[in-house]
């Protein structure tokens, strides 16, 4: 029986088997599709469809550079830390980061689809699948972001051993050890402090008067401040909006490693420009960190032990 690329796709929704596995399933069983889901069950390349439920927000995050000026960071999943650990895993994360440095692809739905750079007749989304059948939980390449510097260089900084990675482009005619050493300093700085902006100048009015909604509704809901003159009311709020501002702010940041405890990012790029002899500036930068916003699932070994015991 001739197998068609539909009857391939089909068999590969429903298992979860990379192409080439349903591709030699549906051969071995003449087309059945029956029988090629059991072909591919035992020989356990049907494993990932089970564990795609699960949960999974541990896992990696990871860089690769290809020059100065471009590097990627993407962050690939696992159920457990344990995985995270693992070192097959770790190779899996490192593989699709060079895959990523190295990609065109402006989605995730598109660089999963890409040829896998280890085996060019597989895709990425079949070495993943073939990857959770090997490691036996469910993984998910969750985001990548690739950054190429147009006037200037990229610095990274992986914090935690892959718990957090950035990237950070700057713009400078200048590229040195201390324009690099500098960028790689913000680049912590970012990892450490989760700036959401660079500057105000990226801040829309709408979401500064959306804030200022929110404070002045704080405000007349407290019986004491409501009481306060108007002017004084007015003034609370641009306080609070400063301040605010000057922690999602990157360059209103106070420097981390500033000696006096005072010095600002923008102070401080405002010495690295001097001493470069040109503006040093950051243009963007990128912050993953390993499964923020994902529901963690949480372990109760108690409880799996009694229900174990309470089923023999």
């Amino acid at each position: 029986m001739a197998i068609t690329a539909a009857m391939v796709k089909e068999l590969r929704e429903m298992t979860g088997a990379g192409m080439m596995d349903c591709k030699k399933a549906l051969n071995e069983t003449n087309g059945n599709m029956e029988e090629a889901v059991e072909f591919l069950r035992k020989n356990g390349q049907a494993k990932a469809e089970k564990k795609a439920s699960r949960i999974a927000a541990e896992g990696l995050c990871t860089i690769v550079s290809k020059d100065d000026q471009t590097a990627a960071v993407v962050e690939v999943n696992s159920e457990t830390d344990f995985v995270a650990k693992n070192e097959t895993f770790q190779e899996f994360v490192k593989a699709v980061a060079v895959q990523a440095v190295n990609s065109d692809a402006s989605d995730l739905e598109a660089f999963m689809e890409e040829a896998w750079n280890e085996d060019a007749s597989k895709t990425v989304k079949d070495a993943l699948v073939e990857k959770v059948a090997v490691i036996g939980e469910n993984l998910k390449i969750r985001r990548f972001e690739k950054v190429v510097a147009a006037h200037g260089c990229v610095a990274t900084y992986v914090h935690g051993g892959g718990r957090i990675g950035v990237i950070v482009e700057a713009d400078s005619d200048v590229v040195n050890d201390a324009v690099k050493e500098a960028m790689v300093n913000i680049a912590m700085q970012v990892a450490a402090l989760n700036p959401k902006y660079v500057s105000r100048d990226e801040i829309s009015e709408e979401y500064i008067a959306h804030e200022k909604e929110i404070l002045l509704a704080q405000i007349m809901n407290d019986p004491k401040e409501s009481q306060k003159p108007e002017k004084v009311i007015n003034g609370m709020i641009e306080g609070r909006v400063s301040k605010e501002l000057k922690e999602i702010c990157l360059v209103d940041q106070v420097y981390v490693k500033a000696e006096d405890g005072k010095q600002t990012v923008a102070k401080y790029l405002d010495q690295v420009s001097k001493d470069a002899g040109c503006k040093v500036a950051v243009k963007r930068f990128v912050r993953f960190e390993t499964g923020e916003g994902l529901e963690k699932k949480q372990e109760d070994f108690a409880a799996e032990v009694a229900a174990q015991m309470g089923a023999m």
